[in-house]
């Protein structure tokens, strides 16, 4: 065989492998067979994923899973949740233990490569702060040398908390717990003086405490923490679907589509509106799901702003005011690329 063609053999060879391992993975085909999605989430965290007295999931990362699954099956409800610790988490999802990691995880290099996991998205823009009795009279998390801090294993947190007393020359004795409730108790309890997590979750576990009035976070944000779906290396039509069903809620609110007005706005000329909703072009068979499916996530589960309302903004306990998860538009980072 003359050079030529061994270098076109070669060639055709590397195509059919990179395809291959585009779509090696059968994770859509095992979901559409088992009739639902296996969604990993956190053991207890309200407005992220909480599970009340009846055993119902609320919260932003579990309306990704139900996104995805009326995307996939047109029913936002055929999902079966999994609460993991932070240790747990990502083996999990490496084991195909589930299908979905949507558990406030941060995204990092190290796991966007080497542990072999594909984010799919931010879903909530965060930092790292620190919560603390009123009473210890700290203002400042400069304030902290000495301190004796809570902090959760298993996750970026560490490093974080490490790395700013490090930088700063403070001293630091950590505590660390598997579960963010043991963290949080262990501060009520008076077992550390400050308890070190996302802010969000700060503010989901403060509500949880006693006498949640008698404590503060303080303003010092340490650390970029954007948090966001996760599905493992080699299966790029499932890391579409599920990038995607996150984008759509974002474009649906910059466009002013509701789970209200879905039907409504069908009716529009406006033809990128037309586009998301079904109505014009063929954008099911880009994902292999129906023609309709971006609608279907709206009309379920809602747009990113109606999701972020009820779980963590005005309409929730929280009360977490959008800030950086506010659109684009709006002076924040939320931004989708468009349905084209």
């Amino acid at each position: 065989m003359n050079r030529a063609k061994t270098l076109t053999l070669t060639a055709a060879m590397v195509l059919l492998t990179a395809a291959g391992s585009a779509y090696a993975g059968k994770t859509l085909d095992a979901i559409k067979e088992r009739g639902f999605i296996k969604c990993g989430v956190s053991d207890g965290l309200p407005g992220f994923s909480y599970a009340d007295e009846k055993g119902n999931y609320n919260g932003i990362d579990v309306d990704v899973c139900r996104a995805v699954a009326a995307a996939v099956f047109g029913d936002a409800t055929k999902v079966k949740f999994t609460p993991l610790t932070a240790k747990e988490r990502l083996t999990a999802l490496q084991s195909g233990e589930i299908d979905v990691l949507s558990r406030n995880t941060t995204w990092t290099s190290s796991r966007d490569s080497a542990q072999g996991l594909n984010f799919t998205g931010i879903t909530y823009y965060d930092g790292q702060g620190f919560l603390v009795n009123k009473k210890l009279g700290v203002k400042s998390a400069k304030q902290l040398d000495g301190a004796t801090v809570c902090v959760q294993a298993g996750t970026t947190t560490e490093l974080n908390l490490s790395d700013y007393f490090r930088t700063n020359k403070m001293k630091l004795t950590p505590i660390s717990y598997d579960k963010s409730d043991e963290s949080a108790k262990s501060l009520e309890a008076g077992r550390c003086d400050v308890l070190t997590s996302d802010q969000s979750q700060l503010y989901a576990q403060r509500i949880k405490l006693a006498k949640p009035d008698d404590y503060v976070v303080l303003p010092e944000v340490i650390s970029k923490e954007p948090l966001g779906p996760v599905v493992r290396h080699g299966d790029d039509e499932w890391f579409d679907i599920v990038k995607w069903a996150l984008f759509v809620m974002v474009n649906a609110e910059e466009m002013g589509i509701t789970s209200k007005n879905v039907e409504e706005m069908k009716k529009s000329a406006n033809p990128d509106i037309r586009r998301l909703l079904g109505v014009e072009g063929d954008k099911g068979k880009d994902f292999g799901l129906n023609n309709d499916w971006m609608a279907v996530v709206i009309k379920q589960v809602g747009n990113y702003g109606e999701v972020f309302d009820r779980n963590v903004g005005k309409g929730s306990p929280l009360k977490i005011e959008r800030g950086l998860n506010a659109l684009w538009t709006q002076g924040g980072l939320q931004y989708a690329p468009p349905v084209r």
